[in-house]
């Protein structure tokens, strides 16, 4: 699975849904305390197994750092969706062109979403996320919270980072890929149809 991590980043880019250095993908194995993220700035059309960091977790989510070595920035987001979690999870967080551009025009992902069947009888939508600094504590925190319920038990696939990108979940990276693909493909629909939003979700 680990494979799959650089072959999701390289497709990720070859359909330009993130630029040479963007994107981050983590993995964790069921009933494991080894956390798998990418490195921070590493070129994804060249990352391989070995270009992969891997940390620990204890059971109150702190991770170990390999020293040297520098994990996605966006690890926090990371931390905060593989705690706690007793299957195997891959999150994956990319810039998918259309879904950014939807969410930019003012579309309501869930709402887009619930008007194609293709999309929401295998992937659920949770609601967007604001307008936060990448890598920031609270881009974590409000991602999380808006994939999760109250219990911190994961209830969506996909929530889109306004202005920002995407952050999808599923067993495996490629999975996660499919949720993202598919609402990708929907929100380019959407935007070539020229229709308007009814209501127009504000950028911030």
């Amino acid at each position: 699975m680990l494979t799959a991590i650089g072959d999701v980043m390289r497709r990720a880019y070859e359909r330009g849904w993130i630029t040479t250095r963007d994107g981050n993908i983590s993995l964790r194995r069921k009933n494991s305390n080894i956390l798998y993220i990418t490195p921070s700035g590493w070129r994804k059309t060249i990352i391989h197994p070995e270009h992969i960091i891997k940390m620990k977790m204890d059971h109150e989510g702190a991770l170990t750092i390999p020293t040297g070595q520098s994990p996605s920035g966006e690890i926090e987001m990371h931390r905060l969706l593989q705690l706690g979690n007793e299957s195997t999870r891959a999150v994956v967080h990319l810039h998918p062109t259309h879904i950014v551009s939807a969410m930019f025009a003012g579309w309501d992902l869930q709402e887009i979403a619930g008007l194609f069947p293709e999309v929401n009888r295998y992937t659920q939508v949770g609601p967007t996320v604001p307008t936060l600094p990448a890598t920031s504590p609270a881009l974590a925190m409000k991602t999380f919270e808006s994939m999760t319920d109250a219990t911190g038990k994961a209830v969506f696939d996909i929530v889109g980072q306004m202005q920002h990108g995407v952050c999808a979940i599923a067993p495996d990276p490629w999975a996660a890929y499919e949720h993202i693909e598919r609402l990708d493909h929907i929100c380019e629909i959407v935007l070539k149809s020229s229709v308007r939003p009814n209501n127009v979700v504000k950028r911030v």
